[in-house]
């Protein structure tokens, strides 16, 4: 296989057989195609898209590019879920304890956030001692004694993409559903999973912001996933606002301890987070089906052991032994906390996500580059949601800061995401839609 005969033919049109694309993708790994190569094909696959065996044949290529986790030995379900990232997303600090609970496994490889999105791995950060990246015998050892463990991608599942991923950046070739797709699948595959359920999110505050742009990427992934022979269901979430009604990273936190121990759930966070925990078990088999399943995830949080396995998940990975009950005692806490008011009264009738997103980013609580600090202690709390009707100088919300200057600037970018109206929108639900199994 030539690469520039590779490349021509995708850039021609044509349909790349799969042991052209492993051989390509090994030759990346191998130093015999070019940096400029890669640059090129991704390019080609930008305007001429892949069928969805070629992208099947490229997801395995670089899931094989380096190691794969092996869980034999484990008598529970090997389940996970994907976000494709929003703001007020603090879905997986519940989930994983909640099917966890149900008896399913959880090894959550998660991200830390880019952009206007919040990550994973900032959040459970925030908590002091805990170990985002435990050496295996750990990471095995969380995962079959507590049942789930949240922590980073280690350097050796999927390589090929990284490298893959750091080129699509500078050659503005992200957007790109079939790469998309294999970007994401690759380490999912690699992580060993049984079942995988995908959080597809459409709206102002998401990486697909048009609804039909996020359709097409989530048919694509269950797909391609069951095509690799991984089990996938995929949900399309609204971030048409932000999920939680907090945005940072220890003040989603507390939310989350908050939703285990039942002291408050938002309500669209708790739809998305109970749909996944639903479609997780009945994936797994530990549930006849998605409603089922729904039993059991709001039976598990209702009786605490949801919660009950969060802590033990924290203890074990080097957090607090007593941080459910004390975690206002360990969470960093921003110096200036003020409302941000209203400058007009009305219903809410529309959020740029985006925009809050970018005010926590402002704070210091996320980064525009992968190597900038994240200051976990700022963050919004309190966001008025969609369709809520205030007066002039009710609070929008509250901006944890450093500064009362930066807490000012925040607090402008919040007001201007707020549109307001005479009459109450129409919202649509947050889980908008459901792809796969049936």
């Amino acid at each position: 296989m030539l690469p520039q005969e590779f490349i021509r033919a995708k850039r021609d049109g044509g349909t790349l057989a799969a042991e052209d694309i492993k051989a390509f993708i090994a030759g990346f790994e191998g130093e015999r195609v070019t940096e400029g190569q890669v640059a090129a094909f991704a390019m080609a696959v930008f305007f001429n898209g892949m069928a969805p065996a070629e992208t099947v044949a490229l997801t395995e290529a670089m899931r094989d590019s380096g190691d794969t986790l092996d869980w034999s030995g484990l008598d529970r379900p090997i389940l996970d879920k994907h976000s494709t990232g929003g703001v007020g997303d603090n879905v997986s600090l519940m989930l994983a304890p909640i099917v966890a609970a149900c008896g399913g496994a959880v090894p959550m490889i998660s991200g830390r956030g880019l952009g206007h999105t919040g990550g994973t791995l900032d959040k459970m950060e925030s908590i002091p001692g805990y170990s985002v990246t435990p050496d295996n015998a750990l990471f095995r050892k969380t995962v079959a004694e507590v049942g789930c463990a949240v922590i980073g991608q280690t350097g050796r599942l999927a390589p090929a993409d990284a490298r893959f991923y750091g080129i699509r950046d500078v050659t503005a070739t992200v957007e790109s559903i079939p790469l998309i797709t294999a970007s994401i699948l690759s380490k999912k595959l690699a992580a060993g999973l049984g079942g995988l359920v995908l959080d597809v999110k459409a709206g102002s505050g998401a990486f697909m912001a048009r609804e039909e742009d996020a359709r097409a990427l989530a048919a694509s992934l269950v797909a391609v996933a069951n095509g690799a022979g991984l089990k996938t269901t995929a949900l399309l979430t609204g971030m048409d606002e932000p999920l939680a009604s907090d945005a940072g990273n220890a003040v989603e936190v507390r939310n989350a301890v908050d939703f285990l121990t039942g002291t408050r759930r938002d309500a669209r966070l708790a739809d998305v987070t109970l749909a996944l925990a639903a479609e997780m078990l009945a994936l797994g088999g530990l549930a006849t089906d998605a409603a089922d399943g729904l039993r059991q995830a709001h039976a598990a949080l209702d009786d605490g052991r949801a919660a009950e396995i969060f802590g033990r998940m924290v203890a074990a990975l080097g957090g607090p032994t007593d941080f459910v009950a004390r975690m206002d005692h360990y969470l960093p806490a921003a110096d200036v906390v003020r409302p941000v008011l209203a400058g007009e009264g009305g219903f809410v009738t529309a959020i740029d996500t985006r925009r809050i997103g970018l005010a926590v980013v402002a704070l210091g609580g996320g980064r525009t580059r992968p190597q900038d600090p994240v200051d976990h202690a700022v963050g919004l709390t309190g966001l008025a949601g969609l369709g809520r009707a205030m007066a002039q100088g009710e609070p929008l919300c509250f901006v944890h800061a450093r500064s009362a200057q930066s807490a000012e600037m925040a607090a402008e970018m919040v007001r201007a995401a707020y549109t307001f109206g005479e009459t109450a929108p129409q919202t649509r639900p947050a889980v908008i839609d459901r792809f796969g199994r049936g």
